[in-house]
């Protein structure tokens, strides 16, 4: 099934080099596409992630990470598993390390770490017991003023996106460090792709930006229109098929065909003009 939603990390001039260290430090991982100059599409496990190479303007944080699933299923056992967490957490936290590396209540073995890039990585050694789940999962952190929406917002995009469902989710009781009812992990499928969000408490200095937003390829006008209406929230931010939906999270709302549309300079000039990409209006 070809993958329809997929994060982008917004990279300063760094897209291409961070491309090949990916494709380098993953076992199972390649570049599936690449527009000169503009962005790249690399492959982890299954898993598309897309960077952009852009400038200066925005950085990636913590509020969206890669949750890394290292499920004794998927490598063969118990210590292979552990050996390719500890592999990976030595490549991916040259940039600092927000979680040491040690055991948690809700694992044997967690790290949650930052790259060279910038990009943020939780390393999770799993229960093998239950559906099985890939081994890159997108994942949501409502902190700062966005705490206490991650169910709220979590559940308005599963009933926007088409083929989307609510996995497994956990709920703060009492006696828990943050509020009862408050969201400690959920996750669900968007298009079929499978995401998870927390709710993290107010403490936290930053919330969604622009450094990793999320792409929604639509295979026509009618799916732009409708996952446009029901995302944009903030009529400033629309911007050659960008928006920012009510939580903050900003989205790529582009035609499947994006890549060529964008290797045009005659179709190009016109998307980059538009907020709502119109297909209509392209040659």
């Amino acid at each position: 099934m070809t993958q329809r939603i997929m994060p982008a990390i917004w990279c300063d001039g760094t897209a291409f080099e961070a491309a090949e260290f990916y494709t380098r430090v993953f076992r199972e991982a390649h570049v599936v596409d690449q527009a000169p100059g503009l962005a790249a599409t690399v492959e982890l496990h299954g898993t598309r992630i897309t960077l952009i190479n852009g400038d200066d303007t925005y950085s990636p944080n913590p509020s969206i990470s890669g949750l890394l699933n290292f499920d004794p299923l998927l490598f063969g056992g118990q210590e292979q598993a552990r050996a390719y967490l500890d592999e990976l957490y030595a490549a991916l936290s040259t940039g600092g390390v927000l979680m040491e590396l040690g055991e948690y209540p809700f694992s044997s073995r967690y790290a949650w770490v930052r790259d060279r890039f910038g990009f943020t990585w939780q390393l999770m050694l799993t229960d093998p017991a239950g559906e099985p789940r890939p081994f890159v999962v997108p994942s949501f952190m409502f902190g700062s003023t966005n705490h206490g929406n991650a169910q709220e917002a979590t559940q308005g995009w599963i009933d926007l996106f088409d083929d989307s469902a609510r996995g497994t989710t956990h709920l703060y009781g009492p006696d828990c460090p943050l509020e009862e009812g408050t969201v400690m992990f959920t996750d669900f499928t968007l298009l079929g792709s499978w995401f998870a969000a927390i709710d993290a408490g107010t403490y936290h200095s930053f919330t969604f930006s622009p450094g990793v937003s999320v792409i929604v390829s639509c295979r026509d006008q009618e799916e732009i229109d409708r996952y446009w209406a029901g995302l944009s929230a903030v009529p400033e931010a629309e911007r050659c098929g960008w928006c920012v939906d009510r939580w903050g999270v900003s989205w790529q709302v582009v035609p499947d065909t994006i890549g060529e549309l964008m290797a045009d300079e005659a179709t190009r000039s016109l998307v980059l003009e538009m907020g709502k990409i119109d297909l209509r209006r392209l040659p």
